[in-house]
C-alpha cells in the first residue's frame, strides 16, 4: 500500500503514483520488498529477514537509512514482538511488515491526527509515537501492581510472591532494554548522518528521544521499586525465620537442663541419695528449673 505525503496521509493506488512521483510511504510485506524498494528507488545490500530481526537500530548506508524495529507486544512483553524493517531515502519511506501492525499504526494516525505526514520527518514521529503512545500506561499498570504485591507483603500474604515477582522483573527489564535501544535508534535520526533530514524538522526526532529517555526512566525506578518490595518479602520472611528460631531456643533452653536431670538420676546407682523414693523431689526440681528458665525470659523480654 502507498501512502501520499500532505497534510492527511492519503492511500494511493501504484498507477496513480507512478503517473505523479510524488513523495510517499510504502508499506509492503518481506516477500514483496525488494520490488517495492526498487519502486523507491532505495537499494539495500543485506537480507531482509524479518524473523532475524532482534533489536531496534538504525543503519545508515549510502543509498538511504535502513532501521529495524522490534517491538514488545504489551499483552506478551516477554515472548511476542512485532518486527519490521524501515528505509527513508530523499524522497521516500519504505516499511515492511508481515502482521499489518504498521498499517493498524497509519490507521490510527489518520483518525486521531490533524498533521498526519506533511513531511518525511513528521510522519516517523507520528509513526513511531503511536506505537510507544500506550507505554505510559502499561508502566503505571505495572507499577499499580508491585503496590499490590507490597500491600500483600505488609499484610502477610506472600504464598505466590515470588512466582508473581519474578515475571514483572523480567518484563521490566527487557522494557529496559527496549527504550534503551529506542533511544540509540531517535538519536541516530536526530544525527542525520546522511542528510536525508530537514535540520529544522530534527527536533521531532529529539522529541522522541526524551519521550524514550523518560519512558527507560521510569522502568528502571520500577525495576528499583520491585527490589524493595522484594526487599520488604525477604525482611519478613526472615523475622518469620527469626521469631521460629527464637520459639526453638526457648525450648532447647528449658529443656537442656530438664535432659541433664533426668540423664542423672536415670542412671540408678546402688549408693545414689534418693534412690528409693526421690520422683516427688526430681519432679519438684524440675518445676523449679522451668519456672527459672520462664523468669529469665520475661526479664529479658524473649518471650
Amino acid at each position: 500500500m502507498i501512502f501520499k505525503f500532505g497534510g492527511q496521509l492519503q492511500p494511493v493506488e501504484i498507477e496513480e503514483w507512478e503517473a505523479e512521483r510524488s513523495p510517499a510511504v510504502f508499506v509492503t510485506d518481506a516477500r514483496h520488498a525488494e520490488e517495492t524498494l526498487a519502486r523507491a528507488g532505495i537499494i539495500y545490500e543485506n537480507e531482509i529477514r524479518l524473523e532475524k530481526i532482534g533489536f531496534c537500530k538504525i543503519e545508515n548506508q549510502q543509498e538511504c537509512v535502513a532501521g529495524t524495529l522490534c517491538i514488545p507486544k504489551l499483552l506478551d512483553v516477554l515472548n511476542s514482538r512485532y518486527r519490521m524493517f524501515f528505509f527513508v531515502n530523499r524522497y521516500h519511506i519504505v516499511i515492511v511488515d508481515d502482521e499489518d501492525f504498521s498499517l493498524r499504526l497509519i490507521r490510527r494516525i489518520q483518525r486521531k491526527r490533524m498533521h498526519q505526514g506533511e513531511t518525511k520527518e513528521q510522519f516517523l514521529y507520528n509513526f513511531i509515537a503511536e506505537f510507544m503512545s500506550r507505554d505510559q500506561e502499561m508502566l503505571v499498570a505495572y507499577e499499580r501492581r508491585l503496590l499490590r504485591m507490597e500491600e500483600d507483603v505488609t499484610q502477610e500474604h506472600t504464598e505466590t510472591f515470588q512466582n508473581r515477582l519474578m515475571p514483572i522483573r523480567r518484563e521490566l527489564l527487557n522494557l529496559r532494554s527496549y527504550y534503551d535501544e529506542m533511544m540509540d535508534l531517535t538519536k541516530e535520526l536526530e544525527e542525520n548522518e546522511n542528510g536525508f533530514f530537514l535540520k529544522k524538522h530534527l527536533k521531532y526526532f529529539g522529541t522522541l528521544s526524551d519521550r524514550a529517555d523518560r519512558l527507560m526512566s521510569r522502568t528502571v525506578h520500577l525495576l528499583e521499586y520491585a527490589q524493595q518490595v522484594k526487599e520488604a518479602y525477604q525482611a519478613q520472611i526472615d523475622a518469620r525465620q527469626n521469631s521460629n528460631m527464637q520459639f526453638l531456643t526457648v525450648l532447647s533452653t528449658i529443656f537442656f537442663p530438664l535432659t541433664l536431670i533426668t540423664g542423672w538420676f536415670g542412671m540408678n546407682f546402688r549408693d545414689m541419695p534418693g534412690l528409693d523414693n526421690g520422683y516427688p523431689a526430681v519432679m519438684a526440681l524440675s518445676v523449679i528449673v522451668i519456672l527459672i528458665c520462664i523468669y529469665i525470659f520475661k526479664k529479658k523480654k524473649i518471650i
